[in-house]
């Protein structure tokens, strides 16, 4: 019986194990860095830390600009508080447009002049969304309709259709939340005015980094952690700044088209490289409503 038990605890333990990796082994994304294929599921497993990996969407999107803000922020903070080692996100796009829209947020990447950071991301590419649609994003609405045009189901999902939490996302940007914040909008804002984006007047930036956040000045609402409009103002600012003005250069092919990449949402995964467990899984239920990296930072801490 004693001789069994090593087996009996190892065939307990394979699903768990296999879990966060099985379903990524094969699957191949492209490093922005090196040109080189990788495969994701063997990218998950490396070493004994834990690993993030964000599957953004094409790299003008919404999703794929408040990851990389996010991300930003919270680099230093999930890594010392949470253990993270390894973090990777994954733009349904091609090289260049991945690079540049990283570049636009200040995302201190493998691949980007932003990479001095202590703590940065392996930039990941995969034009067609494989790797998402692989670990069960949300495919937007009528995905199965090739017949429909792409940017009609886009401005569907804009209204919730397939993409049911894109409402609540957008409004809460306007009416802010007296009771959680989310710090690291004053931080995508303080970036978007250095680089000359519009809006550009939501904090006073001294030459000497002091940054006062006006919305902080609003009567009776300029205390909650997150006030109204200052999420808004941010979205308003990367769609102008970012999102439209770079659009040529940042907008999903056609071939990116037909595959979907317009309506494909994104989410997040963190595994136990050693073990294999899944420690925090995510799927954007909507556009704009992304991970809340807060919640990563209370799970995982």
């Amino acid at each position: 019986m004693m001789k069994l038990l090593p087996l009996l605890l190892l065939t307990i333990s394979l699903p768990w194990t296999t879990q966060a990796f099985a379903p990524m082994k094969g699957v191949s994304v492209t490093s922005v860095a090196t040109g080189e294929a990788i495969d994701l599921g063997e990218y998950m497993g490396q070493g004994d830390a834990r690993t993030m990996v964000v599957f953004g969407t094409y790299a003008a999107d919404f999703n794929a600009i408040e990851y990389a803000q996010r991300l930003r922020y919270y680099l230093p903070k999930l890594n010392e508080k949470c253990g993270i080692s390894n973090f990777a996100l994954i733009l349904n796009a091609n090289a260049d447009a991945a690079k540049a829209m990283t570049e636009q947020v200040d995302l201190p990447t493998d691949a980007s002049s932003a990479s001095g950071d202590d703590v940065s991301v392996t930039l990941l590419v995969d034009k067609l969304g494989n790797a998402g649609r692989k670990f069960g994003v949300g495919q937007g609405w009528l995905p199965d309709n090739e017949d429909v045009n792409p940017y009609l189901k886009l401005f569907g999902m804009l209204w919730g259709l397939g993409a049911w939490a894109t409402l609540p996302a957008v409004i809460g940007g306007y009416i802010g939340n007296p009771f959680e914040g989310q710090p690291w909008i004053e931080d995508a804002l303080a970036v978007g005015q250095k680089k000359g984006r519009w809006p550009d007047n939501a904090l006073e930036i001294s030459s000497g980094g002091t940054v006062v956040n006006k919305f902080s000045e609003l009567p009776l609402v300029g205390e909650w952690p997150r006030r109204p409009l200052e999420l808004a103002t941010l979205r308003l600012q990367s769609m102008m700044g970012i999102s439209i003005s770079k659009w040529k250069e940042l907008a999903p092919d056609e071939e990116a088209l037909d595959a979907g990449v317009l309506t494909q949402l994104g989410g997040c995964l963190v595994v136990d490289s050693k073990t294999g467990e899944t420690l925090y899984e995510w799927k954007d239920p909507g556009i704009c409503a992304v991970t809340n990296f807060e919640e990563v930072l209370k799970k995982l801490s």
